[in-house]
């Protein structure tokens, strides 16, 4: 009696049990088509931080320091060159990531932001918002940011089916924000506290609290706002000069750097000046690479300069919002709701400072202002963004014409 012999099939590639199938797989997943969400942050975000560095290069060359004019921005470009791979890095993270790390990155990022009252941190511009360690500046509170709407999301979203009760969204959100706004604020840093509390507002609008329970917080953050301005005799007299409609009066006190601000704005005219051409920068305009960048984008490259900036954050908020809109995931939603609020509204913040139609807030234009942390932070919370937004349902197959 003969008997065959049983030979496997050369069926699926699977059953082969090489390792080349699970490469081909890993490969296939890195090289998969992304949403046109994820193409839309990740191209405006590498646009405007390279449009970034071009405009620190400009501003700061007139006055460069003491390693030449080319020392800012090179230091500038470290960081970007660290913030940029960060920011695949974080986009390849899968949303539990996000989720099990929000406490953990919340407790080491007010831990981090606590060192600006010890011996490594110092005060800037009447603000103790900085530390120094190894000779290498940082300003904790912008890490304090991405951390504040991860969290925030995340509670959130562990409570969305009781949001309809105000205590459940009260406690711990209300005391946990009160400790990381009031660490921000014990360094007299309001400018960044009002982003953070921008954050808290925008996580809150976008897990779809009940409309008593949002104002409540609103109307606290404005009546808090208003103390602190009112006690502090620099910030009443930024406010001051920025309602006193003859500001000349007051051209070398609180006038003299909004003056300068909107004086080198207008100064471009429709085309600009020219790159590299900017008369403001040559120790007329504080700041000039830091918070007023954006008179330099005027000045130097005219109102087509300060349209494309604009369009490049519009593009920005648009594929964030389509993240926002198009999630399943209540965590995604808010997460993503808290840190859309925070790029593109201090970057309002800050164009309205340069047009004077707020009063100097001494917030950074997000990926162009002159700032390692500002930069590597937001690219970071960019890359969270782009993580989220590779989780979007995929769009249905459009069905082909029907023959005639």
């Amino acid at each position: 009696m003969t008997t065959t012999t049983d030979r496997p099939a050369p069926s699926d590639p699977a059953d082969r049990g090489s390792s080349a199938f699970t490469a081909r797989v890993a490969l296939g997943k890195v090289f998969a088509p992304v949403p046109s969400e994820f193409l839309l942050i990740a191209s405006t975000a590498l646009i405007l931080t390279i449009f970034g560095l071009v405009m620190v290069l400009s501003a700061t060359m007139a006055t460069g320091a003491e390693g030449g004019p080319f020392q800012t921005v090179l230091r500038q470009a470290m960081f970007a060159v660290l913030g940029v791979p960060l920011m695949f890095v974080f986009s390849r993270l899968p949303v539990l990531f996000w989720k099990r790390i929000s406490w953990i990155a919340l407790g080491v990022a007010q831990a981090f932001q606590l060192l600006v009252f010890t011996g490594l941190g110092y005060d800037f511009d009447g603000n103790r918002n900085w530390i120094s360690i190894a000779g290498v500046q940082a300003q904790p509170s912008e890490f304090l940011k991405l951390a504040f709407a991860l969290w925030l999301g995340y509670v959130l979203y562990r409570k969305h089916t009781l949001l309809g009760l105000w205590r459940h969204v009260f406690i711990p959100v209300v005391p946990v924000s009160i400790m990381v706004i009031g660490s921000v604020l014990a360094g007299k840093d309001l400018g960044t506290a009002m982003i953070l509390v921008l954050i808290l507002l925008g996580a809150l609008f976008f897990s779809g609290v009940k409309l008593r329970v949002f104002v409540i917080p609103v109307v606290a953050a404005v009546v808090i706002v208003g103390f602190l301005a009112l006690t502090s005799a620099n910030r009443m007299a930024r406010i001051t000069s920025f309602l006193n409609p003859n500001c000349l009066d007051d051209y070398y006190n609180g006038c003299y750097q909004p003056l300068h601000g909107i004086w080198g704005l207008a100064s471009g005219g429709v085309f600009g000046l020219g790159l590299g051409n900017s008369r403001e920068k040559y120790a007329w305009l504080p700041a000039a690479s830091h918070d007023y960048i954006f008179a330099i984008v005027g000045e130097e490259l005219g109102l087509i300069g300060c349209i494309v900036v604009l369009a490049l954050f519009t593009l920005f908020a648009v594929g964030a919002f389509h993240v926002i809109r198009k999630t399943n995931d209540p965590f995604i939603r808010i997460a993503a709701g808290g840190i859309t609020v925070w790029v593109v509204g201090q970057a309002l913040i800050n164009i309205g400072v340069v047009l004077r139609v707020f009063p100097v807030l001494g917030v950074p234009l997000p990926f162009m202002s002159q700032g390692g942390t500002s930069l590597v932070s937001v690219l970071m919370a960019c890359g969270a963004l782009l993580a989220f937004a590779r989780t979007l349902p995929a769009a249905p197959p459009v069905a082909p014409a029907p023959r005639r």
